[in-house]
């Protein structure tokens, strides 16, 4: 399960593998592939999970604590598995993010995964672990709340997580607070998350590369050189060649907002197609699911994600 991934969506697309449709009464596990978390902020998060309709599963060992992970590397590894494995649950969502999923990559079983697709939910560090399942095995991901985040979620943000795994047409996100920096519409897969997270995986062998994909960026907390310089060395690794489309999600708690608009903006101007900016999703107030890996028409000039279904069953 350590060795290099095979040829994927970042070294020759592979088609993607859409996991099951959820359905009312659906059984959802809790890993914690990253950092431990805070009690209350859970509890909170479970019952907001219970109240939207669902049976949530919680194995006792989301909530061990070593140091700034939740628990050894092996074990939390070993958890996501067991839950991926079993048949009696529908889905995955992670406790929390923080760090940790870069050291669990090399553990997960992920020839075992594609055999039994399912939707795994998260953000922020999670998104190391949704590009490898993706890289790996094609499975889309959801790009989506975290159960530590999701009793704070707008209702707004709760409904679309609920539409994301459980609808059965197409998935449509007007947003109207959006930015068109560049107009036009294209359509791709939808792959990226947070910023720094993809710009760890440099190196290793599941570095994200991003040709033929619509890019969707976030991040919270980084000054706009630090942006810059994770964007420059990202553009010289070449995961930005043939890109088809930015999307730009929250930079929350990152300095003067036009400064950093800049920075993104100019770190794509010799790239095609339309890029669109503020969209709510991430680290800010507002957090809406999107698939990643779902093909998805992107048309800036009417401030729109519509999403091919991106579940199956």
């Amino acid at each position: 399960m350590a060795n290099a991934p095979p040829d994927g969506p970042s070294r020759g697309q592979r088609p993607a593998l859409m996991p099951r449709r959820l359905r009312p009464g659906a059984v959802i596990g809790v890993a914690a592939p990253a950092g431990p978390f805070e009690r209350p902020a859970f509890e909170r998060g479970f019952r907001a999970l219970c109240d939207m309709g669902f049976e949530v599963v919680v194995p006792p060992e989301v909530f061990a604590a070593c140091n700034f992970l939740a628990g050894p590397d092996e074990q939390r590894a070993a958890v996501f598995n067991r839950l991926m494995a079993d048949p009696a649950i529908d889905a995955v969502i992670c406790a929390r993010g923080g760090y940790g999923c870069l050291r669990v990559l090399p553990h997960v079983d992920y020839d075992a995964i594609a055999r039994d697709p399912k939707p795994v939910i998260g953000f922020s560090d999670v998104t190391a672990l949704l590009w490898a399942l993706y890289s790996r095995c094609g499975l889309i991901g959801f790009h989506g709340p975290l159960v530590t985040t999701l009793a704070d979620a707008a209702e707004a943000d709760r409904r679309a997580l609920r539409s994301a795994l459980m609808g059965e047409e197409r998935l449509h996100l007007g947003l109207e607070d959006a930015v068109a920096v560049r107009p036009g519409k294209t359509r791709g897969p939808l792959a990226g998350g947070n910023l720094t997270t993809l710009c760890h995986l440099l190196g290793t062998p599941y570095a994200p590369m991003f040709r033929n994909h619509i890019l969707f960026l976030e991040d919270r907390g980084e000054a706009p050189y630090r942006i810059d310089r994770m964007l420059t060395q990202m553009a010289m690794a070449g995961c930005f060649e043939g890109v088809r489309g930015v999307v730009l999600g929250s930079f929350s708690d990152c300095g003067d907002e036009a400064e950093v608009r800049r920075v993104l903006t100019e770190a794509f101007a010799d790239a095609s197609g339309p890029i669109l900016a503020g969209v709510g999703a991430g680290h800010g107030g507002a957090n809406a699911t999107l698939p990643l890996g779902a093909e998805v028409l992107l048309d800036a000039d009417r401030r729109s994600l519509d999403f091919e279904c991106p579940t199956a069953g």
